[in-house]
């Protein structure tokens, strides 16, 4: 996740570093076509959770995953979002390296830290466009030539919950026990990382001048606890940079992707900077009102297009383990229900910009978690529902995914970012776009 530390660190889906069979390596038809063939499987197993619902839009996604111990769902959401747009483009099915984007976004934290003095926000959160950017800049490569993992034997694989010790649990009672969660494979853990670059940043900041060459002290304890990723490496035969691997492989370009929110403290159809702790790269995104987001929304899943959702998700309407979402702020808290909530009978309030932003402003709404939309689904008495992927494992009856009321989404969404051609004519020329 981000600055929010509400992890909820599952292991019933574990990170792996997904190396290529000896058959796959001397026959990349092969690997294509197995590739293929589980993409299929997953997609149908998807289906047959989601068959309670009277009408599903499932749209192409990769695996669930499971950021762990980490503040990068930023990462793992946004990664998710550029998977899918391969899938989608007739690119291939990519597992991409989360952390070869994480640790440059780290240098790019640092500098930020060192430049402002200190007065600056340093941890492991984000937003969407730091992934953009980051793989613009530094490019990007595939998950089995770069994990990020330490060796098993310095991982820890138990498992565990954690929270920011000022919120409340508010999720406890829809997480599975720890006897309910077996141990799998080794699990990324930044806790002790990003105490280290930051304790390293400070001390150099104590240094008048600061010296020239401190990036190569910072860069020395991202390799102890990341690893040191190659220069360049072998995929499906070809030798490739991350760069030449983004552009020439995935086809990837930053301008493609629109970064959307809706508040009412901004001018709408311009783009502002979002004031959230960790938007610390001051990234801006153009400001719709509410009606407009929640219905673009709409548009690009009935296109085919998945969304990177950033969101609220410390509340009690957010329940991963029942697989739904609902807004609960105007349901007193001891009628609220957990029943209600599996079977679908909550009674949301109205979607309303007003209070959305007084919520903002009093810190009740954060950007606490980002997702991935990734299809929608309509309940047999017509409830529509945002199909969303998180990257917490296969948690829940839905096996990772989870179901969010339009009414949450309302509520509770932070930013967007959304592939421009999910965007209407009318849209793109209010918003000055081309």
């Amino acid at each position: 996740m981000k600055k929010v530390l509400l992890y909820v660190f599952f292991a019933l889906s574990g990170f792996v570093a997904f190396a290529q069979s000896d058959a796959e390596v001397a026959n990349p038809q092969l690997k294509k076509a197995n590739e293929e063939k589980a993409r299929i499987e997953k997609a149908e197993q998807r289906k047959k959770l989601n068959a309670g619902f009277s009408d599903s839009k499932m749209l192409s996604a990769t695996d669930v995953k499971n950021q762990g111990m980490t503040g990068t769902c930023w990462c793992f959401s946004t990664t998710s979002l550029i998977e899918s747009q391969c899938l989608k483009n007739n690119l291939g099915s990519f597992d991409l390296s989360e952390m070869f984007s994480v640790r440059n976004t780290y240098l790019e934290k640092a500098k930020n830290y060192i430049l402002r003095q200190g007065h600056a926000q340093f941890s492991e959160g984000g937003l969407g466009h730091d992934l953009i950017n980051a793989i613009e800049k530094y490019g990007v490569m595939p998950e089995s030539v770069y994990s990020g993992l330490k060796p098993i034997s310095e991982t820890s694989t138990n498992s565990h919950f954690a929270i920011n010790k000022d919120k409340a649990d508010v999720n406890a009672a829809t997480k599975p026990t720890e006897q309910q969660v077996k141990p799998t494979a080794p699990q990324h853990n930044h806790v002790k990382l990003v105490a280290s670059l930051k304790q390293y940043l400070d001390s150099i900041l104590q240094l008048k001048p600061v010296p020239e060459n401190w990036v190569a002290g910072y860069e020395a304890i991202l390799n102890t606890e990341m690893g040191t990723p190659p220069a360049k490496f072998i995929y499906n035969g070809q030798e490739y940079t991350p760069k030449t691997f983004a552009s020439n492989v995935l086809k990837f370009n930053a301008n493609d992707y629109v970064y959307i929110t809706s508040f009412t403290h901004h001018p709408y159809y311009a783009p502002f900077i979002i004031e959230v702790p960790d938007n610390f790269s001051n990234g801006a995104y153009y400001n719709l009102p509410l009606s407009e987001m929640l219905q673009l929304t709409k548009e690009a899943v009935n296109k085919g297009v998945t969304v990177l959702w950033d969101a609220d998700v410390s509340n009690d309407g957010f329940a991963q383990q029942i697989g739904y979402a609902y807004d609960m702020s105007s349901i007193p808290e001891k009628s609220r229900s957990k029943k209600d909530m599996i079977n679908g009978e909550v009674k949301e309030g109205k979607i309303d910009a007003d209070k959305r932003q007084l919520l903002f402003e009093n810190l009740t709404t954060q950007d606490d978690h980002l997702m991935h939309i990734v299809g929608s689904n309509i309940s047999k008495d017509g409830k529509y529902y945002f199909n969303v992927k998180n990257s917490w494992g296969e948690v829940g009856p839905f096996q990772g995914f989870i179901n969010v009321s339009e009414a949450y989404f309302a509520m509770n969404t932070i930013s967007l970012v959304i592939p421009k051609t999910a965007l209407s004519k009318a849209i793109l020329e209010k918003l000055k776009l081309k």
